[in-house]
């Protein structure tokens, strides 16, 4: 399998070419060292795309690492509010996301489209046509009224039920239009949100044929 869980919602993608890192925040089992130690050797091209800038998506050291090795083929693609809340030189990124937008790299094409919270959800499709679908904090985010006014639920938009519904399933029209299927999708399925923990994995399922779902977000830390 190509692709492999960090933490969180982070994930990488390697083959003999390229290494993809997806939303880099923390890394306690010491698992990505070995993958950019690798890509280093094999002087394989390294992408980080990050989602969105809330703290648990996003690792400052991946800025660093860009400016240090971007004449080596590592590059970063952040979404735009990653670039303006992170504040992040503009002419550093390879490309900035948004969504709606399709950017070409010499290794795959991205698709960005919306999010029910902030930033993107993104559709990488390699030279093979192999497809990698990352959420970020694309959900259905179905909180009851008690969990909306928690203090730990604070950093989603607040909406009301149906409101958030009709707002993922649209997201989801949009993907499918360009993608009734996926080879990878990365997706949330996130506790805090009790007996509605798998409506919006399940929305997304019977939506689009996925031959792999790898879940994230399930160890959610109370931010």
């Amino acid at each position: 399998m190509p692709l492999h869980y960090i933490y969180h919602s982070c994930f990488v993608y390697s083959d003999p070419d390229l290494l993809i890192v997806y939303d880099y925040w923390r890394d306690p089992d010491g698992r990505l060292p070995k993958f950019l130690e690798e890509a280093e050797r094999d002087e394989k091209a390294v992408y980080f795309i990050t989602s969105h800038f809330h703290e648990d998506h996003f690792n400052p050291d991946i800025v660093r690492w860009c400016e240090e090795r971007k004449e080596e083929g590592w590059h970063l693609l952040p979404s735009y509010d990653t670039v303006r809340r992170r504040r992040i030189d503009k002419t550093l990124p390879l490309a900035i996301l948004r969504f709606g937008e399709t950017v070409t790299t010499p290794h795959f094409t991205l698709q960005a489209y919306h999010s029910t919270d902030v930033g993107v959800s993104t559709v990488v499709t390699l030279h093979d046509g192999t497809t990698l679908f990352h959420a970020g904090d694309c959900n259905n985010w179905y909180f009851t009224e008690s969990d909306n006014d928690d203090e730990g639920m604070s950093s989603h938009v607040k909406v009301t039920q149906e409101q958030m519904e009709k707002l993922f399933l649209s997201i989801l029209r949009d993907i499918r239009a360009d993608h009734p299927s996926l080879d990878h999708a990365m997706f949330p399925v996130d506790p805090r949100l009790g007996q509605e923990m798998l409506r919006g994995p399940l929305q997304f399922l019977k939506a689009i044929h996925v031959r792999h779902f790898h879940p994230m977000h399930y160890c959610s830390p109370n931010l």
